[in-house]
């Protein structure tokens, strides 16, 4: 099947993405946040920097794409990352990959008020399904302890996944404007500048990075999240139609939950169980391409 390999990159990028909501909890619970997020960003660079060279050769980005990209940075990157590190200090790695999975209908949700793109009811539906889903793992902390801290936990969360989604609907005005791998690099250097400076009052703690363990997390968590998924997506989607890539977003809470519950162990209950066949719901149906889509090339 000649689609095969693009498939697999797709699974693949997206199962990484899925596996780094519990690398991320690992490291929010050793070191301060604005630290971890500043290291991910600068070791992304430079394995970046000279793959935008090799790839799309000295591309300088113009006055407006800069401040696109400056803005993709504040929020996809700076507020995803504080948002989804605080929020997994207080909930747990099953629950945070949950709410990571409301993205698609949060990008249906902005493409309609701020692009004025109708929604279709099947994407009305995914929303619902994604608040639904929400309702459930909320529903699943009550009445057990540390139900507030969960709570607060899965808020801070989702306002990460409305940062990425802001970026996702910035970089619709960027697309084809610059490559994808000098745009990353861009947009990486520039998170790296907002975060030194609330890294520098924890650095410090840089110390701990000397446990090999530690180091090795960080080390797997920017270069996987930051470069390697990047690389797979992309690579998918030269083979591979966009409408179908879209699907294989539902490997991201598959596999966070599957890595919370098997290597963190976890308690994956049967409202988590409800709570994650909602986000699976909501995440098929809106990006499940339309009848007549994949024959678009």
């Amino acid at each position: 099947m000649p689609l095969l390999p693009a498939y697999l990159q797709l699974a693949a990028a997206m199962a990484l993405v899925g596996a780094n909501v519990a690398v991320a909890k690992l490291l929010a619970e050793a070191l301060p946040i604005p630290l971890i997020a500043c290291l991910r960003c600068a070791l992304a660079c430079l394995v970046l920097w000279p793959l935008a060279r090799a790839m799309d050769g000295p591309v300088r980005p113009d006055r407006a794409a800069l401040r696109n990209l400056a803005l993709q940075a504040a929020f996809g990157t700076v507020l995803y990352n504080v948002g989804l590190l605080a929020g997994l200090r207080l909930t747990t790695a099953l629950e945070g990959g949950l709410v990571l999975a409301t993205l698609p209908a949060v990008v249906g949700i902005g493409s309609a008020l701020w692009l004025r793109e109708r929604l279709s009811p099947r994407q009305w539906a995914a929303v619902a399904l994604a608040a639904g889903g929400m309702a459930a793992i909320t529903l699943a902390r009550v009445g057990t302890a540390g139900t507030a801290g969960s709570v607060l936990g899965n808020a801070l969360v989702f306002a990460g996944v409305c940062g990425e989604a802001v970026y996702v609907l910035l970089a619709k005005r960027l697309a084809g404007r610059l490559p994808v791998v000098t745009a990353s690099l861009w947009m990486q250097a520039l998170s790296a500048a907002m975060l030194l400076p609330l890294a520098l009052p924890g650095v410090e703690a840089v110390a701990a990075l000397a446990e090999p363990r530690l180091a090795g997390l960080l080390a797997f968590h920017s270069l996987t999240a930051s470069v390697l998924c990047l690389l797979l997506w992309y690579a998918g989607l030269r083979r591979a139609p966009a409408s179908v890539a879209g699907v294989f977003t539902a490997f991201l809470p598959a596999t966070a939950a599957a890595v919370a519950v098997t290597l963190l162990g976890e308690a994956f209950t049967g409202v988590h169980a409800a709570g994650f066949a909602l986000m699976l719901g909501s995440v098929l149906l809106a990006t499940w391409p339309r009848r007549g889509e994949t024959r678009r090339r």
